[in-house]
């Protein structure tokens, strides 16, 4: 009797998984498109979201306070040569840069946001070597024949060169020397490709480095090999779940169903520009100038640029320019296309309207 009601419902199961197939292809489509839906704009839900208040706020603050009984051990890992991956649910920023200025004071302390949308890994392991060398000049111990480069150079070393300083044998032996590098979001957008993670993990095997990094994304181990693993990165796997909101991160993220308007633009580029040097914000008052004037052209030749900036003393040399320009680029304030003539020209990523409001802004 038994066997016949597994049978029966067996046999039900089968009809009306092919029932329910039948019903699925014969359904009409939806017309409905997703460009109908009424989005709103992006900096309205981010205002909206900034006023939602946090759930279990104490007892998030009580875990992460928890977590200071582990600094010391932390430190020690460190010094041991490992590095540090910090995993689990919730925002680890707090956590990490709570844990570099308490525990690492006696260190040089880099810190990378890898939730950014693009990174400058050049410049980084500049100031890692400048912070290095200006280490190296007032150590008792540094060894016979090494002398510590002047930091100017640095800017025009390969990255290979500035990995064979890290890397450098300038102490006696026992002796320690670091700088201690924090990735908030090693698995981030703009840290996330193949090659930028084989150059941090080149980093984290140099002598001189000591690396803390954390992570969010469920496939994040799936970005290194064996090798880069256990041999370059050395990771002590931490486990420190938080459970704290990713508010700063969140924001470097474009929302889904929305519309980014020219404000946030705006807002964004002012930000940014007010962060650079003073001469880097006037080149790009020309080139923006520039464009306001001459609205229909493919853009501002680069060579014409560099002649009003050496003109007005903006610049002392193409190569400076140049520098200027790679901030530009990183942050996605400037674009390079080929007129018609086959020079290379600038343009900025904004309407003249929006244009006009950064030009106020910064001025």
């Amino acid at each position: 009797m038994e066997s016949n009601d597994v049978d029966e419902e067996e046999f039900g199961f089968a009809r009306n998984h092919f029932l329910a197939k039948e019903l699925r292809a014969s359904g009409k489509k939806s017309a409905r498109k997703v460009s109908e839906i009424d989005i709103v704009d992006e900096q309205e839900l981010r205002e909206a979201y900034s006023k939602v208040d946090i759930k279990h706020e104490k007892e998030i603050n009580d875990l992460i306070s928890s977590y200071k009984d582990s600094y010391s051990e932390w430190r020690f890992i460190l010094r041991c040569g490992y590095g540090m991956l910090m995993y689990g649910f919730g925002s680890k920023k707090a956590l990490l840069e709570d844990f570099a200025s308490t525990a690492l004071t006696e260190y040089s302390v880099v810190v990378i946001n890898g939730y950014l949308q693009s990174i400058n890994l050049k410049q980084v392991v500049v100031a890692l070597a400048e912070l290095l060398s200006d280490q190296l000049k007032t150590h008792p111990n540094v060894t016979k024949g090494t002398q510590a480069k002047d930091q100017q150079s640095f800017h025009s070393c390969s990255l290979n060169d500035l990995f064979s300083f890290l890397d450098g044998p300038h102490l006696e032996k026992n002796d320690e020397c670091f700088v201690c590098v924090l990735i908030n979001n090693i698995d981030g957008p703009a840290l996330r490709d193949s090659e930028t993670q084989q150059h941090i993990a080149r980093l984290a095997a140099c002598s001189h480095i000591r690396m803390v990094a954390s992570i969010d994304h469920i496939n994040a181990p799936l970005l290194w090999d064996k090798k880069m693993v256990y041999t370059q990165f050395n990771w002590y796997w931490c486990h420190v779940p938080t459970y704290a909101p990713y508010s700063i991160e969140g924001m470097s993220y474009p929302l889904i169903l929305t519309q980014n308007g020219s404000a946030q633009t705006v807002k964004t580029a002012a930000l940014v520009l007010k962060s650079l040097t003073p001469n880097a914000q006037n080149v790009f008052k020309v080139l923006a100038d520039h464009q306001l004037a001459h609205p229909n052209d493919e853009g501002m030749p680069i060579n014409n640029l560099y002649t009003i900036c050496r003109e007005r003393f903006f610049v002392s040399s193409q190569p400076t320019l140049n520098a200027h320009l790679t901030e530009f680029k990183d942050h996605e304030l400037v674009k390079t296309r080929r007129n018609s003539d086959g020079e290379d020209c600038l343009y900025i990523l904004l309407g003249n309207e929006a244009l006009e409001k950064l030009l106020k802004d910064i001025s």
